[in-house]
C-alpha cells in the first residue's frame, strides 16, 4: 500500500514537474522566467554537472553543419523549442531581427549581451562583406562557449566577441577599434542597463550614434524595461516603434522597440 501510494505521489509530481508547469510556462511569461530560467535552470545544471551554454553547444556539434550559420541558428531553435527554454532573441523576434537588419544594411553593429552567440550568429550571417559585429557578454564563461558557436558558424571574421561590462567596453569602442558611428544596436543584456548604456553612447566624448543609427530592443515587456521605454519614447532625439510579438519560444506577449536617432 505505501509502495504504491509513493508510486503515486511520484507520478502526479513528474506530471506537474514536466507538463503542466512548462505547459502554463508557455502561456505566462513571468512563469516561464520563474521555470525554466530559474528553478528548473538550477536543477538541470546541478544534475548534469554542466551549464546550458555548454549543453546548447553540445548540440550544436552534434546536430549542426560546420560553417554554415543558418543550420546553427536552427539547431539551436530546436534545442530551444524541443530540449530546454533559453533567453536568446528566439524565431519569431528572430524574423523581425532579420527584417531590420537587412532594412539597415549596417557596415558597423554593437551588440550588448551575447550569451551563447544566437543572436550574434544571426545577425552576422546577413551582413555585408566587410561588416563587422561587436558583440559584448559580461560572463567570461558564456564568452568562450559563444566564442566556439561563432566560430563554428562560420562568422568569426565578422565579429569582435568583447569580455567585460558594457559599461566598460562602450567607452573603449573608439579608442581600440576606430569606430567612428555605428549603424545598428541590438540590447539585449540586463535590462536595467539599457537607459544608462543607451546614454552612453550618446555621449558627447564618444558620440557612437548618427542620424538614422537603430536601435533595437529585446524583452521591452518581458521581463520589461520601463525606464528605457520612458527614456526613448519621451526623447525627441529618437522615433520609435514597439513591434509586438512572443517571448522566446512561449505563446506569452513581448515585444521588441525599434528607435531611430535622430540628432
Amino acid at each position: 500500500m505505501i509502495f504504491l501510494l509513493c508510486a503515486a505521489a511520484a507520478a502526479v509530481v513528474c506530471l506537474v514537474t514536466f507538463k503542466l508547469i512548462p505547459s502554463l510556462a508557455k502561456r505566462n511569461g513571468w512563469l516561464c522566467l520563474l521555470w525554466h530560467d530559474r528553478i528548473y535552470l538550477y536543477l538541470r545544471d546541478r544534475l548534469t554537472g554542466s551549464s546550458q551554454p555548454q549543453r546548447m553547444l553540445k548540440y550544436v556539434l552534434e546536430t549542426a553543419t560546420r560553417g554554415d550559420p543558418q543550420s546553427v541558428v536552427d539547431a539551436i531553435d530546436r534545442f530551444c523549442n524541443t530540449v530546454e527554454w533559453a533567453m536568446n532573441v528566439g524565431d519569431e523576434k528572430g524574423l523581425i531581427l532579420d527584417q531590420i537588419v537587412l532594412e539597415v544594411d549596417p557596415g558597423l553593429v554593437l551588440e550588448l549581451g551575447t550569451y551563447c552567440g544566437y543572436s550574434t550568429v544571426r545577425i552576422a550571417r546577413l551582413l555585408k562583406p566587410g561588416a563587422r559585429l561587436y558583440t559584448v557578454e559580461f560572463n567570461p564563461d558564456f564568452a568562450e562557449l559563444a566564442r566556439q558557436i561563432i566560430s563554428y558558424a562560420g562568422v568569426e571574421d565578422q565579429v569582435e566577441l568583447l569580455v567585460g561590462s558594457s559599461w566598460d567596453q562602450i567607452p573603449e569602442l573608439r579608442k581600440k577599434f576606430d569606430i567612428e558611428k555605428l549603424d545598428f544596436v541590438f540590447l539585449d543584456h540586463w535590462k536595467e542597463s539599457y537607459t544608462h548604456d543607451t546614454k552612453l553612447l550618446e555621449v558627447t566624448s564618444y558620440e557612437l550614434l548618427r542620424p538614422g543609427t537603430v536601435l533595437l530592443a529585446d524583452n521591452v515587456t518581458c521581463p520589461g524595461a520601463p525606464e528605457y521605454l520612458r527614456y526613448v519614447r519621451r526623447n525627441p532625439r529618437y522615433r520609435s516603434e514597439y513591434l509586438p510579438s512572443h517571448l522566446e519560444y512561449t505563446q506569452a506577449a513581448d515585444g521588441l522597440e525599434k528607435s531611430v536617432f535622430l540628432d
